[in-house]
């Protein structure tokens, strides 16, 4: 069991990466419960003291010039909640609804959001008691914050909407009935500070973050095994090499790979060719500037976990209330862009050392089989990788460039960084998927090279992924052993 206190200090990547992977608790500390306290406070003598203030007793949008009477705003902030929950498409996973409701609670719990410090407790109860809004992929703009996401998010708070709990789905109403809760009361403001916020798109980002991190650990791994399978040359990994062209991802993976190859016999047989082709001798630039942008996108992603992404913001000590525009996702937006291409590209390179090992060069049958001809061996896998890697590169197609406007033009540029999220998501499975071809590929080339031995490391990397995926001697259904093999890299490799 992890447990993890919200509070002022920032928190670290591995939060995230913990919330993913282990039980998690969240508490609110006693600093975060006096902040969100003291901002209510505020804001409700503000009202009583001031005139309209957007979003307080105001509509929203292209609507914040009309004044709301006092009585009526419990029912605005219930309107807001219910007339913006209209996503659609496919639903959200069950791991990045729970990173929403983590981000979402850090969020407002810095106190410049004004609202009650029981409906943050209640998110918090709905992350500790593991229960789920079913929230929808299609909808955010990725401006007004994540509005359509966030809205189903907040959905069970007041009674609406439905909920995964145990397994089980149920409807807003009976998950109350069930808990012995009674709804949340929304007061001013509140609908707008729980539906205002990039909490959608970050949790999309910090999932494929996370997951692109490990295939980058795999993907130095899998490809120091394709090289030394496919006879190829060490030196392009000498260190003195990336000491003049001094990118650390580069150098990185350089020593990764050669660390990778040590002890192997047949990285250290005489060799006949001068040179690789570039899909390996180019693995530390090509899998070096993957590392840099991971790199640069965790710095984006953890600002932003650690970030009030709301409007209006108020700041008690200052005693001003601010509309601004921290719910824009331009940020995060070109980040997912961008980390969309660079794990992409681990894809890209990795389909050409897949095709290079069936090319029947260097000793290796074609195919990767015996008895090439009666059987067509490793053929089609390598199809399917590039029918996979061509998709990615379709996926590529940054959405932070694209805008359309909304809300009678008051919200007139958007940064669909919620698409960004999506495409990022979809394109890390592939890629996982990709990889796990090259694996296939490569363990079956290293029976080709037997009695020689590759290192230890890859020895046991080998022996472990055998567990899963037997030596392919003659034509078999190959798509259950692909299918293994996507299993192995994504669920089960769990050692360094």
């Amino acid at each position: 069991m992890y447990f993890h206190t919200i509070s002022s200090s920032p928190a670290g990547i591995e939060v995230p990466e913990k919330i993913l992977t282990v039980k998690t608790q969240l508490e609110l500390s006693e600093e975060a419960i006096q902040n969100i306290e003291k901002c209510r406070n505020y804001l409700d003598k503000k009202i009583n003291d001031s005139g309209l203030v957007y979003g307080v007793n105001t509509g929203f949008g292209a609507l914040h010039n009309v004044a709301i009477k006092k009585k009526e705003l419990e029912q605005l902030q219930k309107n807001l909640v219910m007339s913006h929950a209209c996503g659609m498409g496919k639903e959200v996973p069950k791991e990045v609804v729970k990173l929403m409701l983590f981000l979402k609670i850090r969020s407002l719990s810095y106190g410049f959001s004004g609202v009650q410090l029981k409906t943050v407790q209640r998110l918090v109860d709905f992350f500790n008691r593991g229960v789920y809004p079913i929230v929808y992929e299609q909808g955010s703009l990725g401006a007004s914050g994540d509005l359509a996401p966030l809205a189903h998010l907040s959905l069970p708070l007041i009674g609406l909407g439905e909920v995964e709990v145990d397994g089980k789905r149920m409807s807003g109403e009976e998950l109350n009935s069930h808990m012995g809760w009674e709804p949340i009361r929304l007061q001013s403001k509140e609908g707008l500070a729980l539906l205002n916020g990039t909490q959608f798109m970050c949790a999309c980002g910090l999932w494929s973050l996370i997951r692109s991190k490990k295939l980058s650990d795999k993907a130095d791994m899998i490809a120091a095994l394709s090289l030394d399978v496919y006879d190829g040359r060490p030196e392009p990994f000498t260190k003195e090499v990336h000491r003049v062209r001094p990118h650390a991802g580069q150098a990185e993976t350089a020593a990764s790979v050669e660390r990778y190859l040590e002890g192997s016999k047949l990285i250290a047989k005489q060799k006949e060719h001068v040179q690789d082709p570039y899909s390996f001798r180019c693995i530390p630039q090509v899998h070096g500037a993957t590392k840099d942008c991971l790199a640069y996108v965790t710095g984006v992603l953890t600002t932003e976990m650690n970030a009030a992404t709301d409007n209006p913001t108020v700041f008690p000590d200052n005693d001003l209330i601010v509309s601004a525009g921290n719910f824009h996702g331009q940020p995060l937006a070109l980040a997912l862009d961008f980390l969309a291409i660079a794990v992409a590209e681990l894809g890209n390179i990795s389909e050409r050392r897949t095709n290079q090992l069936i090319a029947g060069k260097r000793g290796l049958p074609s195919f990767l089989v015996a008895r090439p001809g009666v059987n067509s061996g490793f053929m089609i896998p390598q199809y399917t990788a590039a029918s996979i890697v061509s998709r990615n590169k379709q996926l590529c197609t940054p959405s932070s460039v694209d805008s359309i406007d909304s809300s009678q033009t008051q919200e007139d540029h958007v940064s669909m960084g919620a698409n960004a999220a999506i495409k990022c998501m979809k394109l890390v499975e592939n890629v996982s998927r990709v990889l796990s071809i090259e694996l296939f590929n490569a363990v079956q080339a290293l029976e080709f090279r037997r009695p020689d031995s590759t290192s230890p490391v890859l020895e046991k990397l080998a022996e472990a992924f055998r567990r899963y995926v037997p030596f392919v001697e003659e034509d078999v259904l190959m798509y259950p052993l692909m299918h293994q093999a996507e299993k192995f890299v994504k669920d089960e490799w769990n050692f360094n």
